[in-house]
């Protein structure tokens, strides 16, 4: 299993994948903002998305996970 994790401390303003999409590497997965500024998460790796832990508003901190891919 690969992990998507979040790589500041935010709040969830969009998330741009559903369970069971193809992921490629480099792909924009999640929208964070922080600061008033909108940051993209993007895949490491290829997948497809078995699990989103969190939902649109939720606030995360770094290093909390944010997708699952198989």
């Amino acid at each position: 299993m690969n992990f998507i994790i979040a790589n500041m401390a935010g709040s969830i303003w969009k998330v741009l994948v559903a369970v069971g999409d193809q992921v490629e590497a480099g792909q924009e997965v999640v929208v964070l903002e922080s600061m008033k500024m909108e940051i993209p998460i993007v895949a490491d790796t290829k997948g497809i998305v078995k699990k989103i832990t969190l939902k649109e508003g939720d606030f995360v901190n770094e290093g909390d996970v944010l997708i699952e891919l198989g």
